[in-house]
């Protein structure tokens, strides 16, 4: 009853968007290096009944602005919390410290902010924010609060290359959703059969009649998207998650897992007037992935019937209109230098296991390294500068995506076979099929806190919130004090067990401690405290005074 239910849902669904076609909408630019996001509760009218409830940043109803950064800049971002819920904002591929990085451990309390400030030292290249909060990254990214952020260089502006945004120059947001029968959407995205682009139904976009650039960005829960033209005609991938590649390399598809970009260059000169689907291809989809056929499921696995599994279907209609009055020319032969980690400079190597907790489930929940994530535990400590070799082994049915924050790799081979030039590139994201065995190269260079943790994790959402993800530290040459000694608090023991003491240089100003869900635990407005901490649960805590300064408390029993 229920899968006829949806099926019926799904034909309505798809009535209803073959009625119209809409303009794709580009998001706004917010150019820095100072930025102002404020991510707010907002409702979008996605089909005739009930509003859909959505989070969005900067006054839209879905998605946020655009953040251009260039290589070098000192950022500055002011990030305000208009929720009814703590969260996080996570920059997606950007080589920043832990401690601006976003992650589950640096949360937002409702109507409060967060200040990160960091100096770019990325590539140019294409990355993207979104929450990050453990157990509800996928409820507050897929329910809008996500945004594309482009890094320029000087060596990919001396490049001809399409390069003027809106013009030439798209960011292409992918995402497929799951609604339930009252319209609101639904996390699990197992049984996903609407496919929105930058936040539109069945959207087309007007294309020159030149070569154009498109940003692709898969920020799906879980389905992986197999993109390409049809009658596998030819395009550029000239880009993958770190920078551009070596070369333009003339593809017919690109593979985007949840959470990849790849920047493509299509040429529609001498095509005016005509209009090409961009498609994605799930016939060719593997089984175990998702998005291609269904496997035979065991009894009792959770549904993943959605109609899109195994089809081919229209991601993005592209209509070509008129030659712009500079249009760029020839792709140029060359496009980044490609300076890859050696081997033989690795120092350690590491072996992460993906396992389900059911043997044989296709639908979790799964483990990493035979466990779930912990807040308060520290899986890896790596140190300052260390070039490490991480051998990945999925031993589960199901194909799974694994990011890395804070740092780009290199894949070095899959099953021992090198990979194809496509993935030769820098990367924070690697998708790892069932049963298969890769490794990956990386640098831990410039970062270092022996407190704050970078995360390591499956790029499904929903397995992310499950907890199949683990977390790493980059230790200092030199090992610090465990009392930590800042212009705004003094902390003494941390991490802590049974009390701790502190001292608050704000003072005559309060502080207050919350719990990493938001809720308070203990206030004051004196210049020093000695809590007993026996009853406190151990986990995350953080001290914020009444200014706004903040400092992570560790809790263990």
């Amino acid at each position: 009853m229920v899968i006829r239910f949806l099926t019926i849902l799904f034909f309505i669904q798809t009535y209803v968007l073959a009625q119209g076609v809409n303009p794709l909408q580009i998001p706004d630019t917010l150019i820095g290096p100072f930025f102002n996001l404020s991510i707010d509760e907002s409702t979008r009218q996605f089909f005739p009944g009930p509003l859909t409830q959505t989070k969005a940043f900067n006054g839209n109803s879905f998605l946020g602005p655009t953040l251009i950064i260039r290589r070098g800049w000192n950022v500055e971002v002011t990030v305000n919390n208009q929720l009814a819920d703590t969260t996080t904002i996570h920059w997606h591929g950007l080589h920043v410290s832990a401690h601006t990085d976003g992650g589950p451990h640096s949360p937002i309390l409702p109507q409060q902010q967060w200040n990160p400030d960091f100096t770019c030292l990325d590539k140019a290249s294409t990355y993207w924010y979104h929450p990050h909060f453990h157990g509800k990254t996928a409820k507050h990214t897929l329910e809008g609060a996500a945004g594309i952020i482009i890094v320029r260089d000087v060596e990919e502006s001396n490049l001809n290359l399409p390069r003027k945004y809106g013009v030439d120059d798209f960011p292409v947001i992918v995402q497929s959703l799951e609604f339930g029968p009252d319209n609101q959407i639904k996390t699990s995205g197992l049984q996903d059969s609407i496919v929105l682009v930058n936040g539109i139904l069945k959207p087309f976009l007007q294309v020159p009649a030149q070569k154009v650039r498109l940003r692709l960005l898969n920020a799906s829960n879980a389905r992986n998207f197999n993109i390409g033209l049809p009658g596998n005609a030819g395009f550029f991938l000239i880009g993958t998650d770190g920078g551009l590649l070596g070369r333009p390399l003339p593809v017919t598809r690109v593979k985007l897992a949840p959470g990849e970009r790849a920047e493509v260059v299509v040429d529609f000169t001498g095509q005016q007037g005509s209009s090409i689907s961009l498609k994605s291809y799930g016939s060719e989809i593997p089984v175990g992935t998702q998005g291609g056929p269904l496997p035979l499921m065991p009894a009792g696995t959770p549904p993943m019937d959605s109609p899109l599994n195994g089809v081919d279907f229209e991601v993005l209609e592209l209509r070509v209109g008129a030659m712009t009055s500079n249009p760029s020319g020839n792709l140029p032969d060359s496009l980044a230098a490609q300076t890859r980690i050696p081997e033989s400079l690795a120092t350690d190597e590491r072996n992460l296991r993906f396992t389900p907790v059911v043997p044989g489930s296709y639908g979790g929940p799964f483990l990493l390294n035979d466990s779930t994530f912990k807040m308060e535990r520290i899986d890896l400590r790596i140190p300052l500068n260390a070039v490490e070799i991480w051998n990945i082994h999925n031993q589960t049915p199901v194909a799974h995506p694994f990011h890395l924050h804070g740092f780009s790799f290199y894949i070095l081979d899959r099953y021992g076979a090198l990979v194809g030039p496509e993935e030769q590139g820098r990367r924070d994201m690697v998708l790892v099929y069932p049963n298969e065995q890769i490794r990956i190269i990386s640098r831990f260079s410039n970062f270092a806190d022996s407190t704050t943790p970078f995360m390591y994790h499956c790029h499904l959402l929903t397995h992310e919130d499950e907890g199949m993800m683990g977390q790493f530290v980059v230790m200092p040459l030199v090992s610090s004090q465990n009392q930590i000694n800042q212009s705004d608090f003094s902390v003494f023991p941390n991490p802590f067990s049974e009390s701790i003491d502190i001292q608050n240089s704000d003072y005559p100003e309060g502080f207050s401690v919350f719990n990493n869900m938001g809720k308070l635990v203990f206030s004051s407005d004196s210049k020093t405290e000695s809590i007993e901490t026996k009853i406190w649960p151990s986990g995350i805590y953080w001290m914020i005074s009444s200014k706004g300064k903040r400092q992570k408390l560790i809790k263990f029993q």
